[in-house]
């Protein structure tokens, strides 16, 4: 029996090529964020064709990654003001 992967916010990053600190991470969401609600998450124009690919595929999966990328697509929706 294989032990089951960890997914989380590194994990995705690890996989999607980019730096998966804790730091990264966050310089990552603020540089990009808010996404225009117009947009899936995999048609932002910040991902590579690479990245954009995997995140259309990691949507698509039984359910594996989606917790994950739902909540870096919530991050990147975020903004400031929306808390005022």
């Amino acid at each position: 029996m294989q032990p089951s992967a960890h997914h989380d916010l590194p994990a995705l990053f690890c996989q999607l090529g980019l730096p998966s600190e804790d730091g990264a991470i966050e310089r990552f969401i603020d540089a990009h964020r808010p996404l225009s609600l117009q947009l899936r998450l995999c048609e932002a124009p910040f991902w590579s064709p690479q990245q954009a690919q995997a995140l259309e595929t990691m949507m698509d999966a039984s359910g594996e990654w989606t917790e994950v990328v739902d909540d870096l697509n919530v991050r990147l929706r975020y903004r400031a003001c929306d808390l005022f």
